[in-house]
């Protein structure tokens, strides 16, 4: 949806490991976001060379730090999800009272009160809600398992935006029938933790707030969907998590941008 600009962030705070912080620390020395792309060369190598070290200094690239720097947090990020039961991935949802807040509240209620002026309007108007409803099409689809054939041809079918587009050309949208496709088929799809929502979605009479309750609840689903993943891994990390720690830090090592000079 447009204006969708909720952030997702971790559940739980990661721990602190002796390893990973003093890499984490050598790499904020090193980053230099107001460099840009830039490259920059270590420190350490503009030191005043000695006779032993004649080599010029290795000049490190932006990318090179970045890619040391995520590699750091996948591994912290497994190593969390392995042995924290509890961790799982959250909206955060910003401060009503902050001046970021009100802007959110402010700018997705201009983007509703435009919607349901221009379905209202004679003749109405429809290419907005057409958007929405392709988008809610492709979220549906991503929450398909391979084998969800029939069900994939269905959305295709009764949200082919090409077919409504026609339909809206001649007036005949039936922009109500849509939408309870949709909380029907999301009915299909949810966890039993969101029956609640999905019957508060049928209750909900009027069009465009249940189309905003719509993408409220297919948030919650994609997180949903998540964190169920993360519970999924969760054994499998467990299993691996000695030989990934192990993998990983030494994909860091190669990584790490190390002044030529210093490898002399």
């Amino acid at each position: 949806m447009p204006f969708n600009g909720e952030k997702q962030c971790v559940g739980e705070e990661q721990p602190s490991d002796s390893d990973s912080s003093r890499f984490s620390e050598s790499m904020a020395s090193l980053s230099d976001y107001e460099c840009s792309r830039q490259s920059f060369t270590s420190d350490s190598s503009s030191k005043s060379s000695s006779p032993a070290s004649t080599s010029p200094p290795r000049v490190v690239t932006f990318d090179e730090v970045m890619a040391a720097t995520r590699n750091l947090s996948n591994l912290t990020l497994a190593h969390e999800i392995a042995v924290n039961e509890n961790f799982q991935l959250k909206q955060d949802a910003l401060p009503e009272n902050s001046l970021a807040g009100r802007v959110k509240h402010i700018v997705h209620q201009a983007f509703w009160d435009v919607l349901e002026s221009e379905l209202c309007a004679e003749p109405p108007e429809y290419e907005h809600a057409i958007k929405l409803f392709e988008e809610i099409r492709e979220i549906l689809l991503s929450f398909l398992t391979p084998g969800g054939n029939r069900l994939r041809n269905q959305i295709c079918e009764v949200l082919d935006t090409d077919l409504i587009r026609q339909q809206a050309e001649h007036s005949a949208v039936d922009i109500q029938g849509l939408a309870n496709y949709v909380i029907s088929t999301m009915g299909k799809l949810c966890a039993p933790v969101r029956d609640d929502d999905i019957r508060e979605l049928k209750a909900t009479g009027n069009v465009v707030e249940v189309l905003r309750q719509i993408f409220h609840v297919l948030d919650l689903m994609k997180m949903d969907m998540v964190n169920f993943t993360i519970r999924s891994l969760r054994p499998h990390l467990q299993r691996q998590l000695v030989d990934y720690e192990r993998t990983k830090f030494q994909e860091i090592l190669e990584e790490t941008p190390t002044p030529k000079g210093e490898r002399d």
